[in-house]
């Protein structure tokens, strides 16, 4: 891919891109994140993703998720809950150091910030993206944690 040629389009999510998100989301995870899990934790991110509520919550406008398109494919997600809360933020492999997740993330604070009036983002880094994190403003608020098999770093910006 010639990254003079990348451009993509990031916006809200429609009904019918959730599936393709997720089984992006799925195997960004299994590739990139999963080394870092139990089983037990592999599994419980599965659920999540896959749970019906989830679903239905975005469905409902209580879990809000933006997407990034190369044309019609979903390169990147990110979905937010709790009115605040990054919940998930991936990123296609092929698309890894293109400015697709900062895109995301930069779109999703703004959004916080100038429209939902929100005073800061809150999240639960993997092992993988603190650093990543870090150099979009992100600190860390508490040491590593591990629950579910899940390990994650709690951090936040405030806008």
């Amino acid at each position: 891919m010639d990254e003079k040629q990348l451009s993509y389009e990031v916006r809200w999510a429609r009904r019918e891109e959730w599936s393709p998100a997720m089984t992006m989301i799925w195997k960004t995870f299994m590739k990139y994140d999963s080394k870092d899990y139990t089983d037990e934790g592999i599994r419980n991110f599965f659920d999540f993703i896959t749970d019906d509520d989830l679903y239905q919550a975005f469905l409902a406008g209580a879990y809000q998720m933006m997407v990034a398109l190369d044309g019609q494919r979903i390169i990147g997600a990110a979905s937010v809950r709790n009115r605040n809360h990054l919940s998930l933020l991936f990123v296609d492999e092929e698309y890894h150091y293109k400015g697709v997740g900062s895109a995301l993330m930069n779109r999703l604070c703004r959004y916080l910030e100038k429209e939902a009036g929100e005073k800061y983002m809150s999240l639960k880094a993997a092992p993988y993206a603190v650093g990543f994190y870090k150099k979009l403003g992100f600190c860390v608020v508490k040491p590593e944690e591990e629950y579910s098999g899940i390990r994650v770093t709690p951090m936040e910006k405030f806008f």
